[in-house]
């Protein structure tokens, strides 16, 4: 039974960490790092994370400046950045590619926001089945006589509990970044 609630907490663990790195994907009016994690450049036709290939450092709060370790790859990172969906204009000058990130519109802030709330709708989608799973988990424990029906309430109880608490971070997640778009 306990077993079948920390699997449970486990996965939903794991549901908050992908929500969190999608989020750091989604543009804001910030600089940061992390927008460029999922940005592949081809590297000795291989595409590989920019992050490998370069040192990615925010200076100033709307300014990105990567340094690749090797010079004759900064014509791939900029195609990277270009082709990539983050809507930036990297310009390089032979030595390290510097990125201003402009402030956002109206417009684009609230697709950003709409986008926010999907990601989080689909994190709690997937809570939700990991707490249908462990229920039925637990149903077919006490159906095999391995747990009684007072322990099966109580567990259900229990995984009832995990899931609000995780539906509730991800709720504070998405409101957090949800703030942190609409900030001018």
């Amino acid at each position: 039974m306990d077993r079948v609630i920390k699997q449970a907490e486990e996965k939903m663990k794991k549901t908050l960490t992908a929500l969190d790195e999608e989020f750091n994907t989604l543009r804001t009016g910030r600089a940061s790092s992390a927008l460029f994690d999922k940005v592949r450049v081809e590297y000795y036709g291989n595409p590989t994370p920019l992050n490998q290939v370069a040192t990615i450092s925010v200076p100033e709060a709307r300014l990105v400046v990567i340094q690749p370790w090797d010079k004759s790859v900064i014509g791939e990172i900029e195609k990277a950045i270009q082709k990539s969906e983050l809507s930036l204009n990297p310009s390089n000058d032979g030595k390290v590619i510097r990125i201003s990130i402009p402030p956002l519109t109206e417009e684009r802030r609230r697709e950003y926001v709409k986008l926010a709330k999907s990601m989080a709708e689909q994190s709690r989608v997937s809570v939700r089945n990991v707490r249908r799973d462990a229920n039925d988990e637990l149903k077919k424990a006490e159906k095999d006589g391995e747990i009684s029906e007072d322990d099966l309430k109580r567990a259900e109880d229990e995984v009832q509990k995990v899931t609000d608490a995780h539906i509730e971070q991800i709720n504070a997640r998405v409101d957090e970044k949800e703030k942190e778009i609409l900030e001018i």
